[in-house]
């Protein structure tokens, strides 16, 4: 097991400390389908695992964050304990995880709903409807969730979405926006700032209390927006407001 290596010279996985009670374990250091199947795989692994004094833990883009109290399971063990997991299989070549689904999801783009549209269109040399199209159709994984509830990270756009964030943080979009940068988009569940660039929203609302989980989307899902007017997007976030699901979601294999 390989630990804090240089970028060149590292063997993957590896360890990482991240406090006195948390272990980063590392499968890569770029996006990828396969480094997010290995990520997902073990996670799901450890989980079943159950070793006593793991009290978290939580699958990111390309590593599992590991929450552990000290007290009741020393660093060593462990990472000895998560060693002979590791030895179990070559987790780079895991599938997708199962029981995944396909979100089909309405998008309203541009105007208030997408102020940066224009913008992100320019930078990429498209039309606004022409760039609304290309990102709608494309077909995205949900790589992971986090920095606020319900916030997924979609990953999977073409090169040529690699646009920089912004240079000033917005200090509140409102839930359903959907934010691009670096070949990604963010779809957020709640207001929250950002330094991406938004683009559209959705009426969909991926985080609800009144349900158990309160979470809709899952990491390793898929994603395909629709895109629809201003008067279905008033309509349709009336209904997700008020618990309906608006969103077609279907079984992938």
């Amino acid at each position: 097991m390989a630990e804090n290596q240089e970028p060149e010279q590292t063997i993957w996985p590896l360890f990482r400390n991240a406090g006195d009670s948390g272990l980063i374990v590392e499968f890569g250091n770029h996006q990828s389908d396969a480094i997010s199947n290995a990520v997902l795989a073990f996670d799901s692994r450890l989980r079943a695992e159950a070793i006593d004094g793991i009290s978290e833990t939580a699958s990111t883009i390309r590593s599992v964050l590991v929450r552990y109290d000290p007290l009741d399971l020393a660093p060593d063990r462990l990472r000895a304990r998560l060693s002979a997991l590791l030895e179990e299989r070559d987790w780079l070549s895991a599938g997708p995880p199962e029981g995944r689904s396909l979100w089909r999801l309405p998008a309203l783009y541009g105007g208030e709903a997408g102020p940066d549209l224009e913008e992100t269109a320019q930078l990429l040399g498209a039309s606004e409807s022409a760039l609304a199209e290309e990102h709608a159709s494309a077909r995205q994984r949900v790589l992971m969730l986090g920095f606020a509830p319900g916030f997924a990270y979609l990953g999977g756009l073409p090169e040529r979405w690699n646009v920089p964030r912004l240079e000033q943080v917005k200090p509140a979009v409102p839930p359903g926006s959907l934010s691009v940068a670096v070949r990604q988009t963010t779809l957020c569940a709640t207001v929250i700032p950002t330094g991406w660039r938004t683009i559209a929203r959705t009426p969909f609302l991926n985080f609800d209390l009144r349900r158990d989980p309160a979470f809709f989307m899952e990491a390793g899902d898929e994603v395909r927006f629709e895109p629809i007017g201003e008067a279905d997007f008033r309509r349709m976030l009336a209904k997700a407001e008020d618990g309906t699901m608006i969103a077609g979601r279907e079984a992938l294999s």
